[in-house]
């Protein structure tokens, strides 16, 4: 299921970088809902509980202002590249048991064997799913696969009603390989333990001779 997020706000007349700038020192964001064939609704937002809200993926959020509500999802979010508070966000107005497409990040999980280490060859994966059904994220299980291993898109085991949405299913998203570092490193353990080897059976040799 989708996190479900209510934010109380205020509908919004003014516009402008002074009006912007005046409602960020006030501790609001402002904010658009757009929707299609109809035109958009401006609001302002509570900063503080909208950029906690934020940090969920693929959050579904009950807009409210005034007498009125919009269902909608985050279609982008401008922050300040020094600040990095949030600026402005846009919505898209969604209805219940509407499919939409949306990114999702793909994490893994588990301990591949041996020396090997799990990439990730997509950072995220698109997908279709019911507005009640967002995922956050997709988890790929890593555990015991073996050097050379890849897992590709339509491997993944996806959340229940989720559908992939991508061209190429059988595009890469995880690779399980070791890493060069690790074979360079058992290459010169090897490497080194061969004089040592031959140094302790150097006395040996030289006692047996004697004799």
């Amino acid at each position: 299921m989708a996190t479900t997020i209510k934010l109380e706000g205020e509908a919004r007349t003014e516009f402008g970088k002074g009006v912007a700038r005046r409602l960020r020192v006030a501790k609001k964001i402002p904010a658009t809902i757009y929707a299609g064939g109809t035109e958009p609704v401006f609001v302002t937002l509570p900063m503080r509980e909208t950029t906690l809200a934020m940090r969920h993926t693929n959050a579904l959020f009950t807009i409210a202002f005034g007498d009125e509500s919009k269902m909608a999802v985050v279609k982008d979010i401008q922050r300040n590249p020094v600040k990095r508070i949030i600026e402005h966000i846009d919505f898209l107005e969604v209805k219940a048991g509407e499919k939409i497409d949306v990114e999702v990040p793909v994490f893994v999980e588990g301990t591949p064997k041996g020396a090997a280490v799990a990439f990730v060859d997509i950072q995220e994966l698109k997908v279709r799913a019911d507005v009640a059904n967002l995922p956050e994220k997709i988890v790929v299980n890593v555990d015991g696969l073996t050097d050379g291993t890849k897992v590709f898109a339509k491997d993944v085991v996806l959340p229940e009603g989720v559908e992939l949405d991508i061209d190429d299913p059988e595009e890469s998203v995880v690779t399980v390989e070791v890493p060069e570092d690790a074979t360079e490193s058992t290459a010169t353990t090897e490497t080194a333990a061969a004089p040592a080897a031959d140094a302790a059976a150097a006395p040996a040799a030289d006692a047996a001779a004697a004799k």
